[in-house]
């Protein structure tokens, strides 16, 4: 019924497999046998490509498939700080490569604890899921979108959506990757989360979000809280783990397989993981594959 989309890229092999294996551990046997593991690419090398397979099959995923795909034409990179271009591949799945009536699509620096499924249950046709960003609550009262609430004031106050976290009806992804394509050659001006604003844009114009509840893309915030107070200011929530979470995204340039990253309870917990993620790849007699 469902696929599974993640979009990997040399950078980011290690955390994309500890995705993989965390999106196991949330799913029955029953339902990886049914599921579809979907990535995007732009640079793996077939070496690594094979590693991504061969982990699909040792989890039990019912199906796998990888492609190589171009960004979109008109990609606009406003903050490559820490993130790449292959950001804009999450608009790059089809329904020929999805196979598949549903896309759930999740990015990399993610660690899945529950099932994460469950939203489609109310997803209507035409609608794209997606979580309110914690750090971006709203249009004009953010740094998202600049300038948009006053070019715009009917969208002042508005629900922004973080795009780390989407379910869609595989049908309606081309619409969606062309009214982003759209967006990003007409109000270009607005643009500084790179893709995450063009698809808020297109959500705003068209109406076309269906909310998903917070548990499902939940920000890890502790490491922030390392290194200032401002976190406080805009999260309106409890800043410790929150175990309800079905979900915590690792925002933000310090990520959670890097030493250099605090140590909270949540990075402590993803490390954990990724010490299994590691030994599977040792199992499958690929150690030093992805280093």
């Amino acid at each position: 019924m469902y696929a599974f989309g993640l979009c990997i890229d040399r950078q980011y092999l290690l955390p994309g497999l500890a995705a993989v294996t965390s999106l196991t551990d949330s799913l029955t046997p029953a339902a990886r046998r049914g599921a579809a593991l979907r990535v995007l690419t732009m640079d793996l090398p077939p070496a690594h490509a094979l590693l991504l397979a061969h982990l699909a099959k040792r989890c039990g995923f019912g199906s796998f498939d990888l492609a190589y795909r171009p960004p979109l034409a008109a990609s606009h990179m406003a903050d490559d700080s820490y993130i790449t271009i292959t950001t804009y591949l999450r608009f790059e799945f089809t329904r020929d490569f999805v196979r598949r009536p549903y896309l759930i699509y999740l990015d990399a620096d993610t660690h899945v604890r529950d099932d994460i499924t469950s939203p489609l249950a109310s997803l209507q046709p035409g609608r794209i899921g997606a979580v309110a960003d914690e750090f971006n609550p709203a249009v004009g009262a953010c740094p998202a979108l600049p300038g948009a609430a006053d070019r715009w004031p009917h969208w002042r106050g508005r629900p922004y959506y973080n795009a780390g976290m989407l379910w869609a009806h595989t049908a309606d992804i081309p619409a969606m990757r062309q009214g982003v394509a759209g967006a990003l050659v007409k109000h270009r001006a607005h643009i500084l989360h790179n893709d995450q604003d063009a698809l808020n844009l297109w959500l705003l114009r068209t109406g076309r979000v269906h909310p998903v509840p917070s548990r499902f893309n939940r920000f890890e915030t502790g490491r922030f809280l390392e290194r200032g107070e401002w976190v406080r200011r805009v999260v309106h929530r409890s800043l410790r783990p929150d175990p309800s979470a079905a979900l915590v995204h690792f925002v933000g340039p310090e990520k959670p397989w890097s030493s250099l990253c605090p140590p909270t309870d949540d990075v402590r917990d993803y490390r954990a993981h990724l010490r299994t993620t590691n030994r599977h790849v040792r199992r499958l007699g690929a150690v030093g594959a992805w280093q």
